[in-house]
Formats: C-alpha cells, sequence, structure tokens
C-alpha cells in the first residue's frame, strides 16, 4: 500500500498540471517541498512546452537543444521577454503552419530560411532607417530573418529565384516570384529606394518583400499604421501603393491584447492557410517548383466538366502592372485556365473518344457589367491543345486590363472529338447552359469564402 507522503505528492503533481507556469513559480516559492515537485519533474514542463509552443523536444527559439523542458520554456520566456506572450506564441504558431507545408511539399525552399534575428539587428535596422516596426514584425524576424536566397539561384535560366516563400505567377513573359528580405536587405534595398521616392522615408515605409526576378513586385510596410502595400506599375506617392489587408483588421494597440496584429502577420497566417487547404499549390516547370499563386480550389477556381471534359478557371489581380492615374487601363488581372478530359474520355451521344482536340474559344470580358471585350476565335494563345486522359492539364494563362476594380470573364469552348489528324469527324459545340465559367476578377480582397472579420483576404 502506498504511504501517504506518495499519494500526497501525487495529488500535489495533479494540481500542478492544472496551474498557468506562472502559478506554478508562484507555488515553487511557498517551500522546498513544493519547490522541488514543482521543477525537478521535467514531464510538468513537457506538457506545458506542448500546450504553450507545441514544442516535443527542448530546443530554444533558433532550434539549439537545450538539457530539459524546463530549461527550453524558460529560454523562451527570456528570449522573448519584451513582448506579449500571447503574441509570441501566435506568430511561432504562424511561422509553424508554413514551415510544416514547406517541409512536406517544398523543402528546397524551406532551406532558405534565414535563422531568427537579434534584438541587436532589428535596433539597427530602426536605427538607420529611424523606424519603429510594429510588434508583431519584429517577432517574426526574431523567428527567421527573411530568406538567404543563393546568387547561382538568381542566375537560373528562369531569370530569378522560383524559391520565394510568398511565391508568384507567370503569363506571357511576366514572371514574377517573392521572397520575404533578410534585414540586411531591407536596409539597402529601403535606402536605394528612397533616395528617388522620398515619400518613402517620410511616411516610414521599409521594404519587405519583392520579387527575385527581372519583372518586379515589392511590399512595403509602413511602421506607423501596421499596414502593408503593394507597389503599382508606376509609384511616385503613397496614392499609388495598394493597402494588402483592411485596414479595419489591423490593431496596434495593447501590448497584452492577444489579438494586436499588424498587416504583415495577417498576411503570413493567410498565406500559410491558404497553403494548407490547398487553396493555392506549387508548380513544376522543367527543374525548377514554385508557389503559384493562381487559385485551384473553389471558390475562387470555377470549374465545369461536359462530356468527359475539364475546364478549371481563376483569375488574380496584378497590381505590379497596374496604373491607378490610368483611366482605362487602370487595373490588370491575370487569369489560367487548365483543360484535361477524364479517364473515360470523350463520350458525346453514346460514343466514346480517347481524344479530343480544341478548336474554337469564346470569352466575354466585363468590367462590372459592361462589357469591355468580345474574342470569339480559334484557338488559345495560337495552339490547339490536344486531351487525352490521364495525361497532364493543358495550363494557360493570359490577362486583361479593366477600367472597374471588380469585373467578370465567361465563355465557352468548342471541341473537335478525336482529333485534327485526318479527316474531323464532326464539331461539337458544348451547350452554353452546362459549360460556361465564370471568372470573377475582384480587386483588391480575393474572396475566399471566409469571413471577412475572422480572415485576411489579401491580393498577394
Amino acid at each position: 500500500m502506498m504511504g501517504l507522503e506518495t499519494v500526497v505528492d501525487l495529488a500535489i503533481h495533479d494540481v500542478l498540471r492544472r496551474l498557468s507556469p506562472e502559478d506554478i513559480a508562484r507555488v515553487a516559492c511557498v517551500s522546498k517541498k513544493l519547490r522541488s515537485l514543482a521543477f525537478d519533474d521535467d514531464s510538468l514542463w513537457l506538457t506545458i512546452c506542448i500546450s504553450e509552443l507545441d514544442l516535443h523536444q527542448p530546443l530554444d527559439h533558433l532550434g539549439n537543444p537545450l538539457p530539459s523542458f524546463k530549461a527550453t520554456y524558460q529560454a523562451w520566456r527570456e528570449a522573448f521577454a519584451m513582448y506579449p506572450w500571447s503574441l509570441v506564441k501566435r506568430v511561432k504558431q504562424c511561422w509553424d503552419k508554413l514551415k510544416t507545408w514547406l517541409v512536406n511539399n517544398f523543402p528546397e525552399a524551406e532551406a532558405t530560411l534565414c535563422k531568427g534575428a537579434s534584438e541587436a539587428e532589428i535596433l539597427e535596422l530602426e536605427n538607420v532607417l529611424e523606424v519603429k516596426l510594429p510588434l508583431p514584425t519584429r517577432i517574426l524576424y526574431r523567428f527567421h530573418n527573411g530568406q538567404e536566397i543563393a546568387n547561382g539561384d538568381l542566375e537560373s535560366d528562369t531569370f530569378g529565384s522560383s524559391l520565394g516563400l510568398i511565391g508568384g505567377y507567370s503569363f506571357y513573359s511576366h514572371l514574377v516570384n517573392v521572397y520575404l528580405l533578410p534585414l540586411r536587405q531591407v536596409i539597402l534595398e529601403t535606402q536605394n529606394l528612397t533616395r528617388h521616392l522620398g515619400f518613402l522615408r517620410r511616411s516610414k515605409y521599409v521594404l519587405v518583400a519583392a520579387s527575385s526576378t527581372q519583372n518586379e513586385k515589392l511590399f512595403f510596410l509602413n511602421c506607423i499604421d501596421g499596414q502593408l502595400y503593394v507597389g503599382t506599375r508606376t509609384f511616385f506617392t503613397s496614392e499609388d501603393l495598394i493597402p494588402c489587408v483592411p485596414h479595419n483588421l489591423i490593431s496596434l494597440h495593447g501590448l497584452n491584447n492577444e489579438q494586436q496584429q499588424d498587416a504583415m502577420l495577417l498576411w503570413f497566417e493567410e498565406h500559410g492557410r491558404r497553403l494548407q487547404q490547398g487553396f493555392i499549390k506549387l508548380h513544376e516547370e522543367g527543374n525548377n517548383r514554385s508557389i503559384n499563386l493562381f487559385p485551384e480550389e473553389p471558390p475562387l477556381c470555377s470549374t465545369a466538366i461536359t462530356n468527359g471534359v475539364q475546364v478549371r478557371a481563376s483569375a488574380l489581380f496584378v497590381p505590379e502592372l497596374s496604373d491607378l492615374q490610368d483611366d482605362l487601363e487602370k487595373y490588370l488581372f491575370a487569369y489560367s485556365i487548365r483543360m484535361s478530359l477524364h479517364p473515360e474520355g470523350c463520350i458525346i451521344n453514346g460514343m466514346s473518344f480517347s481524344s479530343c482536340q480544341l478548336h474554337w474559344r469564346h470569352w466575354i470580358i466585363r468590367a462590372n457589367d459592361i462589357v469591355v471585350s468580345d474574342v470569339n476565335g480559334e484557338a488559345v494563345i495560337g495552339m490547339f491543345p490536344l486531351l487525352r486522359p490521364g495525361a497532364e492539364e493543358f495550363v494557360y494563362q493570359s490577362c486583361t486590363y479593366l477600367p472597374t476594380s471588380s469585373g467578370s470573364v465567361e465563355g465557352s469552348f468548342t471541341f473537335v472529338p478525336g482529333s485534327f489528324v485526318g479527316k474531323c469527324l464532326y464539331l461539337w459545340d458544348m451547350p452554353s447552359g452546362t459549360t460556361a465559367i465564370i471568372l470573377s476578377f475582384v480587386y483588391p480582397w480575393m474572396m475566399w469564402g471566409y469571413p471577412p472579420s475572422k480572415h485576411l483576404n489579401s491580393c498577394i
């Protein structure tokens, strides 16, 4: 039979496991026995590290091993003593989600993440650029100081790195792929830009993310209001920058408020959510892989299936080629079309065909409810794709300018069963009532079916 002393110890352990770390520290001050029970049992601190930081190994915030979970928790609290603990946990969760996806799907990009910045490095940036970074952005950089893109990767055949954490897109000759800048590059690039754009210094903007390709796409953090902005084709004033996050979601007040958030944190959280849920995926071309920002799941990816032919379509806003001062070509939108044939092939009137080939397409492009373009002709980008069961999707990208910040594209395709080789069997015009595909161009918030009050709808 267990002695009373043992039973008491077990009861105390049970009580300690129900307390917060702060209360455990207070209880440990009562007596030597309570101190021993609180601090000598590392399983207690393992439970705390798992529940608060999702840590299953004793590591500090830079990934260095530590001797115990008690030492781990203490190291974390000391490293971030100047920040609200709830905000630190939230930022860690944000990075964990991003890194988990990268490790499982895109490890070569995960390898470019730098170790966390020190407080000294953050203070150097603030002193040189005469800004004060919002707390959420400071903590983001404390975990990872941007990405280190190797020079060899920048000299690849794609005219830039494909390893950007933010990702990008391509259409025709336009290619962007955005990565998170390390602090030393934030300083240099911001200084270079402010020599030509003085408003950046006056309004306390810093460049935090950019495309590594020849086509520039630049993201600026406003250190005063916490908003993240993306540059347009020609920006000479702050009026030519576009906000990436609804202003009413940003909150920089209340140091102990777990809802404190700037646009950088919201932006990263939403990006990680879209990656994890498969809204955006990897694109592979040759030996290069990259994060492709064209949506691939509903509601921003429309799908039509007729007689075995599947067409998927999605669109996104292209800020770096938009000109807010141009009344006619103010907003540029790119769209991606994906065509494939189901395994059973193409079936028309009971007849089965092992292939079909695109012959004609008809697009109607509207700015709001006004038709601005009616495209009716053969092929797509000069090509007549031949679809076969099990083959990869045929994918092409194109773009259109709109004078308004929202619009739509709808259309239909005409396919030839079989192929153009030899004599065409007959033309098949897919019925418009079942094949119309709608691409909703929504600027600047690309809606994903999330309640705006809870989730960010950004224009990345």
